[in-house]
């Protein structure tokens, strides 16, 4: 862990400006930045064209990159917080600046009404994040996370904190009920959904559960019913994206779907589903950030987006058919992406609990792998339905350096492994041996074969 800094903020009141990268907050914040850059790179010759065909001044840009850069701040204090009070002012930020970036378009009064929604879910349900800390400063003594996690013992007043945590986590990574705002929020532009609906704002909720996961074993049934609330996210996730036409609501769904994975291995815990969970995580980013900014280019490349207007676009856009199917490979969890591993992580997990949840996980494997070709498939294969006009090479790019990384993961996974393993331990603060390789005799790849 780097030197952490740590200065006083109010010192009459105990709190304490408390950044750390510690092995749990390095994988959100190498997302957040290192994504952010290339989603940042992608907006830079969206943008002019989104405020072209939405009649929008050049000017509003350097707002549009104003806020993204102020999200990705909030996502790296967020992630290194080690303060319960400097922990809810990140949070709160990261709501305030999706509200600005989700509403972009001022003009449009489906983004005005799809950023309020999004602001009021999860900032009303940010306000129990704040009731948490005073509850567990009451409980403690203290604001300081690590002593909080080392001090609190089973109660009402852990059990009630524990509960406002997760309540707020969910709302953030949009699980089954409190998931309807982010469909909504696809009326943003498309970096938007390619930077938070994918490796951020959704990742910050989970996060959150991970980052305060010794609370939540303190408080009986919560870890159960984070594996109820991720199964039904799962399903209903999956079922949903197989029958929606618009590209962006597909990939919102899936999102819905591909969170509930990680809710699920955290609600199960131990070692496997600690270390699951990141590697979950960090295969999801690059592949739907990835899927996000194809639909985007490829809605600019038609001015189609949906999946009955389109088709046959691999003989016209080769490099961007071929970048998009190494992430969609990724996140239906095909071999030689690091997508192999997530899902890998994730049945070895379920099998802890025995077979019955280990079938049911390959079954969920097997909806994703079905909505993820219907979305690829109806996009590049079949008969053309329309002209496609060619696109700027920073559209493509993007996709392309994300396939690469997918790539790289799932040939030389040990560097996945080595985040996966330090998230881990500071999750549960025991060491938690990850080791990710392709072995056919284990029981995970009987289950992948199957799904």
């Amino acid at each position: 862990m780097r030197p952490p800094l740590d200065v006083a903020w109010a010192p009459t009141l105990g709190i304490r400006l408390h950044l750390a990268l510690d092995g749990l907050a390095a994988p959100w914040a190498l997302l957040a930045t290192g994504i952010g850059a290339l989603v940042a790179l992608y907006a830079a010759r969206y943008l002019p064209r989104f405020n072209e065909h939405h009649h929008r001044p050049p000017g509003d840009a350097g707002r549009f990159f104003a806020l993204l850069l102020l999200f990705m701040v909030a996502m790296v204090g967020l992630a290194t917080a080690q303060d319960l009070v400097l922990l809810f002012v990140f949070w709160d930020l990261t709501a305030v600046a999706s509200w600005g970036l989700i509403g972009y378009d001022r003009a449009s009064v489906e983004a005005r009404r799809a950023a309020l929604m999004a602001l009021l879910v999860t900032g009303v349900t940010s306000i129990g994040v704040m009731i948490a800390a005073l509850l567990l400063h009451a409980e403690t003594g203290s604001f300081s996370l690590p002593a909080v996690l080392a001090e609190a013992r089973p109660g009402g007043r852990v059990r009630a904190a524990a509960a406002l945590l997760a309540v707020a986590a969910l709302a953030k990574s949009a699980q089954m009920p409190l998931h309807f705002w982010l469909p909504r929020a696809m009326a943003a532009p498309t970096p938007v959904s390619a930077y938070l609906h994918s490796a951020a704002m959704v990742a910050a909720g989970v996060f959150l559960l991970a980052r305060v996961h010794p609370l939540l074993a303190l408080a009986p049934g919560l870890l159960e019913a984070l594996v109820a609330v991720g199964l039904v996210s799962i399903i209903l996730g999956s079922v949903l994206a197989l029958t929606r036409d618009r590209l962006k609501q597909v990939l919102a769904y899936s999102t819905i779907a591909q969170y509930g994975y990680v809710t699920l291995l955290l609600g199960l815990g131990g070692d496997k589903g600690a270390a699951g969970a990141v590697v979950y995580v960090i295969g999801h980013a690059l592949a739907k950030s990835a899927l996000f900014m194809t639909a985007g280019a490829v809605t600019e490349a038609t001015g189609e987006d949906r999946l009955s207007g389109l088709g046959g676009l691999a003989r016209r856009l080769p490099v961007l058919a071929g970048a998009s199917a190494v992430a969609a490979a990724t996140l239906a969890g095909l071999p030689l992406t690091v997508g192999y591993f997530k899902d890998e992580a994730f049945f070895a997990a379920a099998l802890t609990r025995g077979w019955p949840l280990g079938l049911a996980a390959a079954a969920c494997a097997a909806l994703t792998l079905a909505y993820t070709w219907r979305l690829w498939r109806g996009m590049f294969l079949g008969p053309s339905r329309g002209a496609a006009h060619p696109i700027p090479a920073l559209l493509v790019v993007p996709v392309a350096a994300l396939a690469a990384l997918a790539l790289a993961g799932g040939i030389r996974p040990a560097p996945v492994a080595r985040l996966a393993e330090a998230a881990a331990r500071a999750i549960l603060g025991t060491p938690a041996p990850v080791e990710l390789a392709y072995h056919l005799a284990r029981p995970e790849t009987g289950l992948a074969l199957a799904a």
